[in-house]
């Protein structure tokens, strides 16, 4: 049973230690986050953090995972309050959705470690794919969270989770 800290909470995942973190995260965890994108950890969909560093959930094992500290895109904000988060709102870089999370896992990994990231740091650390191609938006996103986190720039917070006010009634 391996044992590790997940989103700042010890957990016991009851799987074998063979498994995949990402399938332990998804499967044992219910934390589905975490995409199963290539499962050769290319494409960057299933990126969490593992002691503060991005890296692909599907290329850790439980085993490998064990006695680590893993941070998820549910543990880096329940309330979408990290900056990284506004500013890809704010931005307009975020478009199906399905790479999001991983891009802002690998993004908030760099802004923990560089918090004036150039574009060239950001296209270095984020290597993460995405079909809609928000290349230009999400390095704009990433330097302008960096800004928030210096507190040379505030963003309006973006809609909470669940406020979506254009539900349409079906008689």
């Amino acid at each position: 049973m391996p044992a590790l800290t997940l989103n700042g909470h010890p957990v016991d995942l009851r799987m074998d230690a063979a498994t995949p973190l990402l399938w332990g995260l998804r499967c044992g965890a219910n934390l589905t986050g975490a995409k199963y994108g290539c499962g050769t950890g290319e494409c960057g969909a299933c990126m969490v953090m593992v002691d503060g560093q991005a890296l692909p959930s599907c290329q850790i094992t439980l085993a490998q995972a064990q006695g680590r500290s893993i941070t998820t895109i549910e543990g880096l904000s329940n309330d979408r309050s990290h900056p990284l988060q506004q500013a890809m709102v704010a931005e307009g870089a975020i478009q199906c959705g399905f790479c999001t999370p991983g891009i802002v896992m690998a993004g908030a990994a760099l802004l923990a470690a560089n918090a004036e990231p150039s574009a060239d740091d950001i296209n270095k650390a984020v290597t993460n794919l995405c079909r809609c191609g928000v290349y230009p938006r999400l390095v704009r996103a990433i330097q302008r969270a960096g800004r928030v986190m210096r507190g040379l720039e505030t963003i309006a917070a973006a809609p909470a989770p669940g406020g979506n006010t254009h539900q349409r009634s079906i008689p």
